[in-house]
């Protein structure tokens, strides 16, 4: 037979520079490209069997490395092709506008251009020119009568079509690499970029360096991901088994949910919801997306929420693109379903879990409490669902909902909290507060000063149906529930001894600080902190988002109660006029008594404090009022 030239027909000679260049710092995708192409073709030549009933070899993928002859194989016995198909599949690339086409991609700032090459317009074979100088096509259809034909290509726009001795029915792809693609010779480098991208595709894939002394063939994908499988057939271990292998140098998983749906699109994974290590930060690429058991990509902006993106595991779904790029996915009408698919079965499985093994939940509520309440504030479905189980810790070290939080208040209490919400920082003691509270039946919620202002703002300003939430902080709340009757004589006079003691003598809170006189239940309290309710919470805001330093100082109120035998004692001495500076000295004490059960005191504040404390008790040694 007479060799048959030709030239692909593409209307330009720029295509394989830019196939090339544009491929350089990815070019391992062609591995993904071929064998997903083989695999394909097998698929379709047992399909066609299947219709007429005839039977077919078990399908395979067979990749051979030749270092010395610089070759790399990939050969199948799929549906095979006749020297018309190759010329229409291959020889000639249908896509329109090519010279358009190029001209962006000469544009090394379109990012969005070098997105969508690979898939959009059939250029996956031609991904091969990036690691090889020629290509040779061999293949024999399955169609009866058929020959077996050879096209070969020097990575440019010409090729040849020549004859052929192969009699089974497949196809052979041979690339003969070039100095570009040199490292795909090294059998290692073949089976990792194997693994990375096939190792879930549904025909075995076979590997063999036959220039290796002890060469043999080695299977190197797993045919039937645990997605694959029906639910009810696993074990945990099953799961775990298979978590490892996508994620070896991962903690155990909390738990995990599988993914099955096929209207009105197709998708199939399974998440895990991980362990959270506190000592390495949290990756965003832990969901690999799946078409059809072969890699896409591990960015899953746009499928997967961002609240959602600390979830580990695999999506397949023949509904997501093989060029998955953000300008294609947000275009894409299928991706919008599938990521609220996602969203609601993620919300699913916790409400079940909450109401199924409530300890089990409560156990994970550490790794997963962050991305709740911040699902719960990025979106409207997921909030609808979780809010009511969201969890905080109370006064008596138990992990409770805002509706069980609300119950255990007592009836003489709701009517002067008028269904607030009592709160308290979690790197703040206001212990003796949480003490007295405690002791009238009164449970606090612990925050933290970065998720829990946002999510606490957004229940406030978010109302569920008749469900209204509004929170208070400790101190706001402890003068409403704790003071007890009218004011006397005797506050006022504490109150101008304590402002002129604290206020009038130290320039640097002077406008930040406030007195007040109030008598509290507990008489061994002696003084406690208040703070603007809104100046707090924009406070706590700015700090969660990085931004301390540009926080506004807080107006701070001193609430001293005049039932405390230390102020008592105080104001005696002050007013004798005889020790007036022991005086100051257990004012300042109350002071600092009152900042060390609040928000703590500063290292230079726990100096002074110290000292105070020294000079103060060995004063009162000598002196009895």
């Amino acid at each position: 037979m007479t060799a048959r030239k030709g030239s692909i027909s593409v209307k330009t000679n720029d295509i394989f520079p830019i196939i090339k260049k544009w491929l350089y710092s990815e070019h391992d995708i062609f591995v993904r490209e071929l064998v997903s192409n083989a695999s394909d073709a097998i698929t379709k030549r047992h399909t066609i069997a299947r219709s007429q009933g005839h039977e077919v070899p078990e399908g395979k993928v067979r990749l051979e490395v030749n270092k010395e002859n610089k070759t790399i194989t990939i050969e199948d016995n799929g549906i095979g092709m006749t020297e018309a198909e190759v010329e229409k599949y291959i020889a000639q690339l249908a896509f329109s506008g090519a010279e358009e086409f190029v001209q962006k991609m000469k544009d090394v700032g379109n990012a969005s251009a070098k997105d969508e090459i690979i898939g959009k317009f059939g250029l996956g074979f031609y991904s091969a020119f990036m690691v090889a100088e020629k290509v040779e096509v061999e293949t024999l259809s399955m169609t009866p009568g058929a020959a077996p034909t050879l096209w070969t290509c020097h990575g440019d726009t010409d090729y040849e079509f020549g004859s052929s001795t192969r009699s089974d029915v497949g196809t052979k792809i041979t690339l003969t690499v070039g100095p570009d693609g040199e490292e795909f010779l090294d059998r290692w480098k073949l089976h990792e970029t194997l693994t990375r991208y096939c190792d879930f595709m549904p025909h075995p894939i076979a590997l063999l360096d036959v220039t290796a002394k002890d060469a043999s063939e080695e299977i190197v994908n797993e045919t039937r991901p645990l997605w694959r499988k029906d639910p009810t057939s696993l074990t945990d271990e099953d799961y775990k088994t298979f978590y490892r292998k996508l994620f070896p140098m991962e903690q155990e998983p909390l738990f995990w949910l599988h993914l099955n749906v096929d209207h009105p699109f197709t998708l199939q994974g399974i998440l895990f919801f991980p362990k959270l290590n506190p000592n390495k930060p949290v990756q965003d690429n832990g969901i690999k997306l799946y078409c059809k058991q072969v890699f896409v990509s591990d960015n899953v902006k746009n499928v997967v929420p961002d609240f959602l993106g600390l979830l580990k595991g695999a999506i397949d779904s023949v509904d997501i693109p093989l060029n998955v790029s953000r300008s294609a996915l947000q275009g894409d009408p299928n991706i919008k379903k599938i990521s609220n698919y996602i969203i609601k079965k993620v919300a699913e499985s916790l409400k079940k879990l909450f109401n199924s093994d409530r300890e089990r939940f409560e156990k994970a509520w550490e790794d997963i409490g962050l991305f709740v309440k911040y699902g719960c504030m990025q979106d409207e479905k997921f909030d609808e669902i979780m809010r009511r189980f969201v969890l905080f810790k109370n006064s008596s070290e138990k992990l409770v909902t805002l509706e069980e939080y609300q119950a255990s208040v007592p009836e003489s209490a709701k009517e002067k909290l008028k269904e607030k919400y009592v709160y308290f920082e979690k790197n703040m003691s206001d212990e003796a507060l949480r003490r007295q509270l405690l002791a009238e039946g009164i449970q606090v919620l612990e925050t933290d000063q970065y998720i829990d202002p946002h999510f606490m703002q957004h229940c406030e300003y978010k109302k569920q149906g008749e469900t209204s939430f509004k929170f208070t902080a400790i101190d706001a709340a402890a003068e409403t529930l704790l003071e007890v009757g009218d004011t006397t004589a005797d506050d006022v006079r504490i109150k101008d001894f304590f402002k002129q003691v604290l206020v009038g003598e130290d320039k640097t809170i002077e406008g930040r600080l406030d007195v007040e006189v109030k008598s509290l239940k507990a008489s061994s309290s002696s003084a406690y902190f208040k703070v603007d309710e809104t100046m707090k919470r924009f406070q706590q805001m700015t700090k969660s988002m990085g931004q301390s330093a540009f926080a506004a100082p807080l107006k701070k109120t001193l609430i001293v109660n005049p039932r405390n035998t230390l102020v008592q004692n105080a104001l005696r001495i002050w007013e004798k006029g005889e020790k007036k500076e022991l005086a100051e000295k257990i004012c300042h004490h109350v002071q600092d008594l009152a900042s060390l059960s609040s928000e703590g005191l500063s290292s230079e504040e726990r100096e002074r404090f110290v000292a105070r404390s020294q000079a103060l008790v060995q004063e009162l040694s000598q002196f009895i009022v």
